[in-house]
C-alpha cells in the first residue's frame, strides 16, 4: 500500500487517548512539518522503522500510575532524540525517568497563567507570563533526575520541565486555541530543540509521492475509483502525474450522486484534467443492493461492496489491473479506526473506503493521501493546476446520499432529497457562503408532519438542512447563516420539493454529533 511518501523528517505523535491528539498533528502539520498519529503503546522497535526525527506524547483520561494505564516503551525516550510530553505525557516521562506523580490537592481545569522561569528553548521569544489551557488532575511533585523546571502556575511548581537530552514536558495543551501562544511553543520545539525546518509542503509532498507511486506500480497498471469529489480527483491526478497512461479512472454513477452530478463531474475531468475515464451506470445495482437495508453501517459496508465488485468487472474488461488507487484521508483512517491510529480510539463509522472493503481483494492499495488532511488535500490539488471549482469542492461521503437519505433508500426518496440538496447548494452559493462552510446539504428524514399547503391537510417528509463548519471535519460546528438565508431555503423547499412540508436546521456540533447524520 502506498500511504504517505518518505519525508526527510518525521514526528511521530504517541496518542494515549486525548481528545487533542489530532490538533497536534495539524499544529506540527501548519508548521510545515511531517508527522503521523501512532498508538502510544507502540514498542520502540516498531517507531524505530519510521526514522523519527523527534516524539510527541499526547495527553490522555489515565493515571500512569494505575495498573492498566497505558505506557510508553521507556526505551522510546532514551533513543537520543527529541520529546515533547503534553499532560499525560508529561506525566509518563517523570513516571519512567524517576520522577512522582500522584493526584493533585487542585485539579486544573480550564485556563490558568503560566510563569515562564527558564526561556530558552521551548520559550525563547515568548512572554514571562502567558495563558494556558489546563486539564489534568494529577501533577508531579517531584521531577526526575536531570531535569530541571521551566514554568509553574498556581496550581502545578512543575507546569513545564526538560534535561540536557532535549526530553521536555508541558502539563498544559499548547494544541487547543485556548493556548494563545501554543502555536509558537510547538515550532520552538520543533525548529529549536528538534532541529527540523519547514520543508514539507505541497510542492514536496507531489515530488517524492510521485516518487514513490512510480517505484511501487513500476510497469503495472492502476485503476482509480473516481467520485467526483476533491479527494478522489487529486488522488487520480497525482498518479497520472507518477505514471501517465498506465492510469485507467473508472467513474461509477452509483445512483447515489447529487442533482447533475455525473454531468458536471465528468465535464470537469475531460475539459481540465484530461483524464482517461470510464464511465460506469450502475445504479440500478447499488439500489439493487440496498434495497431493504436501514442500518447505516451495513448501507456504508454495502457501498464499499459494491464498488469493488463493479471495479472488478471494469478490471476485467480492461485487462490485467494491479492496483487500486483510492482518496482516502486521514480523518477517515481515525474515524474507522484503522490499525495506524491510536489503540484506545472508539471507532464511530465505517468509511466506506477504509472499513467497507471486502477481505480477500484481489488488488493492492495505493492511497497516496492517507495521511493528509482535507486543507493539505486542497493545497495539492492547487500545487497540481487543479481548476477551482473543483478544490473548493464541499466534501461529499462516498456513501453518497444513502447515508443522507435516512431509512430505507429508494429512487422516490432519492429524487425528494436530490431536489432538497439541489436547493440548499444553490442558496449557499447564491449568499457568497460556499467557501466560507465546510458543508451544506439536506438530509431527508424518515418523519412525516402534518402540514397545509394550497388549504389543504398534508402529511409530508421533513426534511433537516445541516450546514457546519470545519477545518478538517474532525470537529465540527454548526454555521450562524443569516435568517434571511435560512427562510429562503424553506421557502424554496417546501414550495420547490413534492413530498415536503417541514424543513429543520440542525444545531448540532461535532462532537457530540457527526457531520453526516448516518
Amino acid at each position: 500500500m502506498v500511504e504517505a511518501p518518505p519525508t526527510r523528517a518525521t514526528v511521530l505523535i504517541l496518542d494515549f487517548g486525548s481528545q487533542y491528539s489530532q490538533l497536534i498533528a495539524r499544529r506540527v502539520r501548519e508548521a510545515s512539518v511531517y508527522c503521523e498519529l501512532v498508538p502510544g503503546t507502540t514498542p520502540w522497535s516498531e517507531l524505530a522503522k519510521k526514522s523519527p526525527s523527534a516524539l510527541i506524547l499526547s495527553g490522555g483520561p489515565a493515571s500512569v500510575y494505575e495498573p492498566e494505564a497505558p505506557q510508553v516503551d521507556p526505551a522510546a525516550l532514551k533513543a537520543g532524540i527529541p520529546v515533547l510530553g503534553i499532560c499525560y505525557g508529561m506525566q509518563l516521562i517523570a513516571h519512567h525517568l524517576g520522577g512522582e506523580v500522584e493526584p493533585g490537592p487542585l485539579r486544573e481545569f480550564g485556563p490558568a497563567m503560566l510563569e515562564v522561569e527558564d526561556a530558552e528553548g521551548l520559550f525563547a521569544g515568548l512572554p514571562a507570563e502567558m495563558p494556558v489551557w489546563m486539564s489534568h488532575g494529577d501533577h508531579i511533585p517531584k521531577i526526575p533526575p536531570g531535569f530541571r523546571g521551566l514554568a509553574r502556575s498556581a496550581n502545578s511548581r512543575y507546569a513545564a520541565f526538560s534535561n540536557d537530552a532535549g526530553i521536555m514536558g508541558i502539563q498544559f495543551h499548547p494544541e487547543v486555541v485556548h493556548t494563545p501562544h501554543g502555536r509558537d511553543i510547538l515550532r520552538n520545539f520543533l525548529y529549536r530543540v528538534s532541529g527540523l525546518t519547514p520543508t514539507w509542503t505541497a510542492g514536496s509532498y507531489i515530488a517524492e509521492a510521485v516518487e514513490t507511486i512510480r517505484s511501487m506500480v513500476g510497469g503495472g497498471r492502476v485503476l482509480c475509483a473516481l467520485s467526483g469529489g476533491v479527494d478522489s480527483a487529486v488522488a487520480a491526478t497525482l498518479v497520472d502525474r507518477a505514471i501517465g497512461d498506465q492510469l485507467t479512472c473508472v467513474f461509477v454513477n452509483n445512483g447515489l450522486l447529487r442533482k447533475e452530478e455525473a454531468e458536471r463531474v465528468l465535464e470537469v475531468m475531460h475539459r481540465d484534467l484530461d483524464l482517461n475515464i470510464r464511465y460506469v451506470d450502475a445504479g440500478e445495482r447499488f439500489l439493487s443492493a440496498l434495497r431493504g437495508i436501514t442500518d447505516p453501517e451495513e448501507k456504508r459496508r454495502t457501498v464499499g461492496r459494491v464498488f469493488i465488485e463493479v471495479f472488478e468487472i471494469e478490471a476485467k474488461a480492461i485487462g490485467e489491473i494491479d492496483f487500486l488507487a483510492q482518496g482516502t484521508l486521514y480523518p477517515d483512517v481515525i474515524e474507522s479506526t484503522a490499525p495506524d491510529t491510536a489503540a484506545s480510539a472508539v471507532k464511530i463509522k465505517t468509511h466506506h473506503n477504509v472499513g467497507g472493503l471486502p477481505p480477500g481483494l484481489r488488488f493492492k492499495l495505493i492511497e497516496p493521501l492517507r495521511h493528509l488532511f482535507k486543507d493539505e488535500v486542497r493545497a495539492v490539488g492547487a500545487e497540481l493546476g487543479m481548476p477551482d471549482d473543483m478544490v473548493w469542492r464541499q466534501p461529499f461521503p462516498g456513501p453518497g446520499l444513502a447515508i443522507r437519505c435516512l431509512g430505507e433508500v429508494t429512487e422516490e426518496r432519492l429524487a425528494i432529497l436530490r431536489e432538497a440538496d439541489w436547493v440548499v447548494v444553490d442558496e449557499i452559493k447564491k449568499n457568497g457562503l460556499y467557501r466560507q462552510v465546510w458543508q451544506s446539504f439536506a438530509v431527508l428524514t424518515p418523519l412525516e408532519t402534518v402540514g397545509v399547503q394550497g388549504d389543504y391537510r398534508t402529511y409530508s417528509n421533513v426534511v433537516a438542512v445541516r450546514v457546519v463548519t470545519s477545518d478538517d471535519a474532525m470537529t465540527a460546528d454548526w454555521a450562524r447563516i443569516p435568517y434571511e438565508v435560512l427562510a429562503r431555503i424553506s421557502n424554496r423547499i417546501t414550495n420547490e420539493v413534492n413530498g415536503v412540508n417541514r424543513v429543520v436546521f440542525d444545531i448540532t456540533s461535532k462532537p457530540p454529533g457527526t457531520i453526516e447524520w448516518e
